[in-house]
């Protein structure tokens, strides 16, 4: 499976796009313009990225319109996300914003216009093109919801009932409006071999409809059989609930290098010292051995040194700060609250 290209200056994305113009087997070049401050934008990268998996005939494109802002000048890109389509290095069509089921429909729409005649694919056997549409469907998002209405305007109760648990269990899906394609409608019936609405997919697979979901929640079996899709699809978002439940390990988690037994650097054994002599009890986890987490919590805490003190989940500061709040009595004051 291929996955979309990052392209980081002009002269790469022109050979890609002129790649693609010479060769039959990539149709279109579709071009995803991004911006880092942009969290639409971040949900759409791996909605992107999925796309490019399930659509290797055509040449995926990512660009930080920011960082390569002669490309994003060249299209006129004046908003992100932004989605332009380019056929034989011409732009002919475009999509503005983050909505993930236009983009799907949009390059579904050109890979059944571009399937070439001598391929051997059925080019006029329109159930075999909508069971092609309904497999790519199913898999454009780890938890995908096919329902009557939207999760905003639910139309009928079974629908409204399965987005308030997925909502309620703050499970992120995205959902497909059966109302809107008649098409869809019926042939998902036979493609899942399951006659009533709503459905629920996860990674391309039927889980059920609204009675089996509903047991799986109250069995406590939803989330685990989910998490595994999210966390594949986003892992830095697994990774920060990986932080979120470090640093809320402990009452007070004290991220050091070494233990509180053997510290490894001189600042982390003056942490240690300073909590010993005031008897507090903290939990400690030693980021040498883990240099994943290590990296990571700089970011998640935006604290580039080490060691970093946490209370309730809460970052404290480093050395200075444990150092400047014991002293003037804070620190006690914090413990005994």
């Amino acid at each position: 499976m291929m996955a979309a290209r990052v392209v980081t200056d002009k002269n790469e994305f022109t050979k890609l796009v002129s790649a693609a113009k010479n060769d039959a087997n990539k149709p279109i070049c579709v071009v995803n313009f991004w911006a880092d401050w942009c969290e639409p934008c971040k949900h759409m990268n791996n909605v992107f990225q999925q796309l490019a998996k399930s659509y290797p005939n055509h040449t995926f494109i990512q660009i930080e319109a920011e960082s390569v802002d002669d490309i994003a000048e060249q299209f006129q890109v004046t908003s992100v996300p932004s989605f332009v389509f380019i056929r034989e290095g011409k732009e002919i069509d475009r999509l503005t914003g983050a909505d993930a089921l236009a983009l799907a429909k949009k390059i579904e729409n050109y890979t059944s216009v571009s399937t070439p005649q001598g391929s051997g694919a059925p080019v006029n056997n329109s159930a075999s093109l909508l069971n092609q549409r309904l497999e790519k469907l199913v898999k454009y998002a780890p938890v995908m919801l096919f329902m009557k209405g939207t999760p905003d305007a639910p139309q009928c109760g079974f629908s409204s009932k399965m987005c308030d648990l997925l909502k309620t269990s703050k499970i992120p899906f995205s959902a497909f409006n059966i109302l809107s394609d008649n098409d869809v409608r019926q042939g998902l019936k036979e493609f899942s071999n399951w006659k009533t609405y709503p459905q629920l997919y996860v990674k391309g697979e039927l889980v059920g409809g609204l009675d089996i979901v509903k047991e799986l929640h109250e069995e406590g079996e939803l989330m685990p059989m989910i998490k595994p899709a999210l966390d594949e699809a986003d892992p830095k978002a697994a990774l920060n609930e990986r932080l979120k439940k470090l640093v809320s390990s402990s009452p007070l988690m004290l991220f050091m290098k070494g233990t509180p037994d053997e510290p490894k650097c001189g600042f982390s054994t003056q942490m240690v010292g300073i909590l010993n002599d005031h008897g507090i009890r903290f939990g400690s986890f030693n980021i040498l051995n883990d240099n994943t987490v290590r990296q990571a919590l700089k970011e998640y805490s935006n604290w580039p040194t080490y060691p970093q003190l946490y209370h309730h989940g809460e970052l404290l500061g480093g050395l200075d700060i444990i150092k400047e709040m014991a002293e003037n009595g804070e620190l006690k004051e914090l413990m005994e609250g």
